[in-house]
């Protein structure tokens, strides 16, 4: 049995070594390196690794390592889910933020700023966000990658 660290690593060497667009595709690689794991370890991998989603040379959105604004960004983004963020219910490919009256927009400013590879967009409300996944991803895919900002799980 391989440790967190090693799965993590190797995560790190995969995406500088791989285009890999999707939590699948980086679970798949995994795999190939003798890693067994699962997508929910794979979306927690990525998230505590604060891998970003960049464009390679075909256009395509694929894993990357954050440099140091991305690192800023996510910083932001989980300072304002925790301090704005009052339920997360994910529905098909949409991902529903409840907060605070006239705390939505704020909110979503921060979640477009951290320009996420797995948001096509949001709309807010009062206190209501709508956040739209791109093609392949769930509301659920969502919801996971924003709790473990949400919760600061490590």
């Amino acid at each position: 049995m391989t440790t967190k660290f090693d799965r993590q690593g190797a995560i790190l060497r995969l995406v500088q070594e791989r285009s890999l667009s999707t939590q699948e595709e980086v679970a798949e690689a995994l795999r190939d390196v003798g890693h067994e794991v699962v997508q929910g370890t794979v979306s927690r991998d990525i998230a505590q690794l604060g891998l970003v989603k960049v464009r390679d040379e075909d256009g395509r959105l694929v894993y990357a390592h954050p440099g140091a604004g991305d690192l800023d960004r996510l910083s932001e983004l989980t300072a304002a889910l925790r301090r704005f963020a009052l339920a997360l219910v994910p529905t098909g490919n949409l991902l529903v933020i409840t907060t605070p009256p006239g705390h939505a927009n704020a909110l979503a400013r921060v979640l477009d700023a951290a320009t996420l590879g797995d948001v096509a967009g949001t709309v807010a409300g009062d206190d209501t966000i709508f956040i739209a996944a791109r093609e392949g991803v769930t509301g659920a895919d969502l919801a996971e990658q924003l709790r473990h900002h949400l919760e600061g799980e490590t």
